[in-house]
């Protein structure tokens, strides 16, 4: 047996991924990482150590032709280990719309709503993915300029559910190393070089950088990740045997004993705070709001308004009650801020910050911006002539919008607002971003003005962008 399949297997027995002769389905994308998972998935049933079952592979329908040859080169490999290719085609861009998120979190979403379906249907013990030590170092770098506590900088787990990660102990150079020694081929994704994507940019910029400075930087960060998720696990089950006594729920809400909550060290209190917010909202709230409603309880008076919740006193306890948008939620009164160009605001009524980036005519060839730009409902690209000072408001009476791909035809905000089918009392909490004629630039989640969009590819832009308040823009 190889020694990379070795390590794999004892990556399988230490952590107790899989039980000995398991059905294991392996997820295949027909990149060098993936092609080599299965080939050391291949050595170890081999070796009887799993029951291979199968390959999975999800054509995301976003690189048309070259999307349809990953999907027949996938069913070529999985017939040459003769075990069948099963193939699920997915409408990432749509997915990305409705759900308001980038095409990136929308292609994970995907891929793992796939996964799970599929070993379901399969009766599979494991579903198995190709990530390595390097794609470990770069989730803990994203996370980290994200803002992101210890369980988001504990990185990925070997094991979430039914999916495995066998290999983040293994760097990619490594599994390179191997398929040439096997012989085997695998095929590039050029959107892998696209920097517009931020862990693009980690990959190919910033951790050759941090290389510089450490050469085993890689290891020390998913060291760092396993160490955090030793740590995370013991304080997150410290926390519940909290919540027992601290958390308790009435007609819907959740009640946090408030005493109790300020007696509590913080770093047991705020994952308190935080496993009551997911159970009355469907937002992660950031570090900034959780912290928020801890204060709450040790320096009681007023509330706290959180993306899809409210957090307020109610005599001895801390009330946080949902907000519901299919029965309709509270509408908040107007607001206006001042967004500097480049810089960013925070809008405390809706609980996000807004902010604008700068990106010069000669800086966008390397950040791969194209005219138009629009992936992600929440993150968008615009031309940079509109001023260096806009205003972030909500609706107003009258107000009127020139949607893009209307061919520069205007319309009622209140129309969009009917044709989007979105809830009424929802309306005043969608902020606009407008220049200094008022004209609407860009409606957060619902696409930026006409006048506005990118018509040269060479120019320099504006990239606006919404996030929960706490999180690094």
């Amino acid at each position: 047996m190889h020694p990379l399949a070795e390590r794999v297997s004892d990556a399988l027995t230490r952590g107790h991924l899989v039980p000995d002769g398991a059905a294991v389905l392996a997820a295949v994308s027909g990149g060098g990482d993936s092609v080599a998972l299965l080939l050391l998935l291949h050595e170890l049933a081999r070796a009887g150590r799993i029951r291979l079952t199968g390959v999975v592979h999800v054509n995301h329908g976003l690189r048309g032709a070259d999307g349809d040859a990953d999907e027949r080169f996938c069913r070529e490999l999985a017939s040459g280990f003769d075990v069948p290719c099963i193939v699920h085609t997915e409408a990432v861009a749509e997915w990305a719309r409705r759900e308001r998120i980038s095409i990136e979190r929308a292609g994970h979403e995907v891929r793992y709503s796939v996964f799970e379906r599929v070993l379901e249907e399969t009766g599979a013990a494991r579903g198995a993915g190709g990530h390595t030590m390097d794609d470990q170092a770069e989730t803990v770098l994203l996370r980290m300029l994200r803002g992101a506590g210890a369980a988001g900088l504990s990185g990925m787990h070997p094991r979430t559910d039914h999916v495995i990660r066998p290999l983040l102990n293994i760097r990619r150079a490594e599994l390179r190393e191997y398929l040439a020694g096997e012989g085997a081929s695998f095929r590039e994704d050029p959107t892998n070089q696209d920097r517009s994507v931020p862990r693009n940019r980690v990959r190919h910029e910033l951790l050759p950088e941090l290389l510089r400075y450490s050469p085993r930087v890689v290891e020390t960060l998913a060291r760092e990740a396993e160490i955090l998720r030793h740590d995370e696990d013991h304080l997150a089950s410290r926390a519940n045997e909290l919540a027992r006594t601290l958390v308790q729920t009435s007609e819907g809400a959740s009640l946090l004993d408030r005493a109790g909550l300020a007696d509590t060290h913080p770093a047991l209190a705020r994952r308190v705070v935080r496993d009551a917010l997911a159970h009355v909202s469907s937002k992660s709230p950031g570090f900034e709001l959780v912290e928020r409603v801890r204060r709450l309880a040790e320096y009681p008076g007023g509330a706290v308004d959180l993306p899809g919740c409210r957090a307020e006193e109610d005599g001895r306890y801390l009330r946080l009650t949902p907000r519901d948008l299919s029965h309709g939620s509270e509408p908040v009164g107007q607001f206006a801020y001042y967004l500097n160009v480049p810089g960013s605001v925070a809008i405390p009524e809706l609980g996000v910050t807004v902010g604008a980036e700068l990106i010069e005519g000669a800086e966008r060839e390397g950040r791969f911006i194209s005219a138009g730009r629009e992936a992600n409902q929440m993150e968008v690209a615009l031309r940079a002539d509109v001023g260096r000072v806009l205003t972030v408001r909500n609706r107003r009476p009258g107000d009127r919008f020139r949607p893009l791909g209307l061919g520069g035809h205007r319309k009622k905000l209140q129309d969009l607002f009917v044709d989007r089918k979105v809830e009424r009392a929802e309306r005043s909490r969608i902020p606009l971003v407008v220049d200094a004629r008022d004209r609407i630039i860009w409606v957060a989640g619902h696409g930026i003005g006409h006048d506005f969009r990118i018509t040269n590819d060479a120019a320099s832009v504006i990239i606006l962008k919404v996030s929960l308040l706490g999180e690094v823009l």
